[in-house]
């Protein structure tokens, strides 16, 4: 029997090396290399070199024509992650759920665990980093302790798909984390790479060959992302972050990927000493306490999927005695905010250079679309200037290099949302804000073509006050 050799791995990438290195050629990641011993069992490990002598079973292909059935979902009972996940757990589906440490996973999954129970569904909660009676202490605590949920404290993926498999198929399986999942096919310590993957295989087989909708909680690097190989992320049908900072008492949850429903759709959530509290209007919970007439405010009409969603934008542009002044922001691309910086100057007419800049998005949600720039401008506009914006007017537009406004896409969802919430004004790019729309817009919305016009509308507001 050939003599097994060992393996290096990377545990950021999974890159494999044949020596031990401090710096991970792939990524670039230093001291993530840790020795892995290759498996015997051929499922997991090397690819055999020699030729297989069995034939290949033929198998009949279809064409794009035919009926499209849709997939069969469980909802959860939970609104808001039943439509990050579009529209409930499809049957035999894998969804890894990651997020930062306290953040508030436990309590979603128990919540959701518990609604699914009460229906007369069966549901397993695996935790491999608590015992049973932590696990039951929390639910306790949310006013869960009555639900017919099954617990169980297990770390061996073959057990706990032997137990599973017993009796009636589960319609959820939650496995509290993967990276202290171990699998007796692979010679690795838990948490490993070659470990999570081959934990992660094993429990995906079973999800597909039950119907069982399995939830893998995956733990986060310091930078955000989920650890672990990313291969991970592609085995699974369906990739969901729960972020949220800790300061604010709001919580979203996120589609980064799904293969049964939208991507970019969020969820957002209220923790209280209740547990998690759906938020079916975040808009309002954003708006809450806002100072209507402090320069360097403005509100931005953006859309999270298929969601409006209004948020301020607060900014403060003060005189610095630096050589070099400072640039922070929170909630927004640094370099985005660069770029703005740089248009406002060179098209705009402004004199930012010796003035320190921040931008804050308040509430602690994170913008991550280009229709942003224009509220962003406007905010570092006013708060220069010393003018108050309107604080009935909402600002959505992409700023080009050259100064022009640009258009965005579901103008007419972003003022529609805007109009809801009393706001009586728009500022959006002109080729939105055309004669053949303006009747059908529920608010008074006024074009814009260029920074230029952004800078000399706030001006006049100043000299008018």
């Amino acid at each position: 029997m050939a003599k097994r050799q060992p393996s290096f791995a990377c545990q950021s990438c999974g890159a494999v090396y044949n020596r031990w290195k401090g710096k991970c050629e792939a990524c670039g990641g230093w001291n993530t290399i840790v020795e892995e011993t290759a498996s015997a069992n051929p499922m997991v490990g090397p690819v055999a070199t020699r030729p297989s002598r069995a034939k290949g079973r033929i198998f009949p292909l279809e064409g794009l024509s035919g009926e499209a059935k849709e997939a069969p979902r469980t909802p959860s009972g939970i609104a808001e992650l039943d439509r990050v996940t579009g529209g409930g757990f499809v049957h035999g589906s894998v969804i890894l759920l990651g997020g930062d440490p306290g953040i508030g996973k436990s309590t979603l999954l128990m919540q959701a665990s518990a609604a699914l129970a009460n229906r007369g569904q069966r549901v397993a909660y695996i935790s491999g980093e608590e015992a049973v009676a932590q696990v039951r202490l929390r639910a306790e605590r949310l006013g869960l302790g009555q639900s017919s949920v099954e617990l169980a404290s297990e770390t061996n993926v073959e057990d706990i798909v032997a137990t599973l498999s017993q009796g009636r198929p589960p319609a959820l399986a939650i496995i509290d984390s993967i990276q202290t999942m171990w699998t007796e096919t692979v010679e690795s310590a838990p948490g490993t790479v070659t470990q999570v993957r081959g934990s992660a295989q094993a429990l995906i087989r079973f999800a597909k060959t039950t119907g069982t909708a399995v939830i893998l909680v995956g733990h986060v690097t310091k930078d955000g992302q989920i650890a672990g190989p990313r291969v991970v992320e592609h085995m699974v049908d369906a990739v969901v972050s729960f972020e949220g900072d800790t300061g604010h008492h709001f919580r979203i949850l996120r589609a980064v990927k799904n293969r049964f429903g939208p991507t970019d759709e969020i969820g957002v959530f209220e923790m209280s000493d209740q547990g998690l509290r759906e938020v079916p209007n975040p808009s309002e919970l954003f708006l809450a306490g806002r100072d209507l007439a402090t320069p360097g405010t403005a509100v931005f009409a953006g859309m999270e999927g298929t969601r409006p969603l209004l948020v301020e934008i607060q900014a403060l542009v003060a005189p610095s005695s630096l050589g070099t002044p400072r640039r922070a922001v929170v909630g927004w691309d640094p370099n985005r905010l660069s770029m703005i910086l740089a248009v406002l100057e060179a098209h705009g007419g402004l004199r930012l250079g010796m003035h320190d800049v921040y931008l804050n998005v308040a509430g602690g949600l994170r913008i991550t679309e280009p229709a942003a720039d224009l509220a962003a401008a406007a905010a570092l506009v006013s708060s220069l200037s010393g003018s108050s914006l309107p604080p009935d007017t909402v600002y959505f537009g992409e700023m080009g290099l050259s100064g022009a406004i640009r258009p965005v896409a579901q103008a007419e969802a972003r003022l529609k949302e805007a109009a809801k919430l009393g706001f009586s004004g728009a500022v959006a790019p002109a080729a939105r804000v055309d004669k053949t729309k303006k009747e059908r817009l529920p608010l008074a919305a006024s074009s814009i073509g260029h920074i230029t016009d952004l800078v000399a509308g706030i001006a006049s507001r100043r000299r008018s006050a």
